[in-house]
């Protein structure tokens, strides 16, 4: 009796384990399973088995990849390590985007630069082909040293941009004055490395300097709490727009209705007043007839 006992806390213990390595594996976001490497004739690699994705470019060609899902709302996040020491001319493009001449995009892009100088760290939301709408920071640390978590909450209220869980841009709902708001077109993920020296660092003013290629971006531990767009339907139900189960790591649906509490308001302050070096709502010069409407929200 007591050998069966022990046979059967065994046999709960294997399942139990199985379960567990089956749920890591499913909210890790394999690679593999959740984006296809487009273009770059083999400069994209997907690697240790499925975990890591690294995307490269020379001379010749910059590489990318995109998502198997479209999604329309969610939480969506990603840790890369940049191209490191003279990234001058490079940029690596991680965002949002939909198709057509009417295209929704929520943009990441970061901006190489001469070693010793910081990353540009350019964000932009398009909605309905309209974009115009930059906002941009220098990063407060190496983003070449390590891994860091960039992340897009994106609801029907709010688009929140976050570095490392920070957030540094807000860009809210204001269909009520008349802007639009990517609330319909379901969105893919995308990123690439490419080569931009004609404006990327310095306005053009410095070239990419060919003798340090290959340039390479990595990319790693990719998580999506969102609702994913199929066949003309959400997997979220209309009502609640609620997640289903794509990942484990939030609760369901808290990001669905979720805003920058007092403490966020306050960690997004610190980065704007401190790194934001420039802000589209405060470039008159840009706009002699007014500042766009969006800019006279809070």
């Amino acid at each position: 009796m007591a050998s069966s006992s022990r046979v059967a806390s065994f046999l709960l213990l294997l399942i139990s384990l199985v379960v567990t390595t089956l749920f890591n594996i499913v909210s890790a976001g394999n690679f593999y399973q959740e984006f296809d490497v487009t273009w770059g004739d083999g400069r994209g690699k997907i690697l240790n088995n499925g975990d890591l994705l690294t995307l490269s470019l020379d001379k010749a060609s910059g590489s990318g990849f995109q998502s198997k899902n479209e999604y329309l709302f969610g939480k969506i996040g990603m840790q890369l390590k940049l191209v490191p020491g003279n990234s001058a001319g490079t940029v690596t493009a991680y965002y949002l985007s939909s198709k057509g001449s009417t295209w929704d995009e929520i943009d990441f892009e970061f901006l190489g630069n001469l070693s010793g100088d910081p990353y540009i760290l350019h964000t932009n939301v398009f909605s309905q082909g309209k974009g115009n709408r930059e906002q941009q920071f220098y990063i407060w640390f190496d983003p070449t040293a390590d891994f860091h978590t960039y992340s897009i909450l994106w609801n029907p209220q709010r688009i929140v941009f976050s570095v490392d869980g920070t957030p540094i841009r807000e860009f809210k709902n204001a269909e009520s004055i008349g802007v639009p708001f990517p609330k319909s077109q379901p969105m893919r993920i995308y990123s690439s490395l490419w080569n931009a020296d004609d404006w990327a660092t310095r306005g053009g003013l410095v070239k990419t300097d060919w003798t340090q290629a290959p340039f390479t971006s990595s990319y790693r531990n990719f998580k999506a709490d969102a609702c994913i767009w199929s066949s003309g339907s959400s997997s979220c139900s209309s009502a609640s727009t609620s997640p289903s189960a794509t990942s484990s790591n939030s609760a369901a649906g808290s990001w669905t209705s979720q805003e920058l509490d007092s403490t966020s308001q306050e960690r997004m302050s610190w980065v704007q007043k401190n790194y934001m070096i420039y802000n589209y709502c405060s470039d008159s010069k840009r706009f002699p007839q007014g500042l766009p409407p969006e800019c006279s929200m809070s």
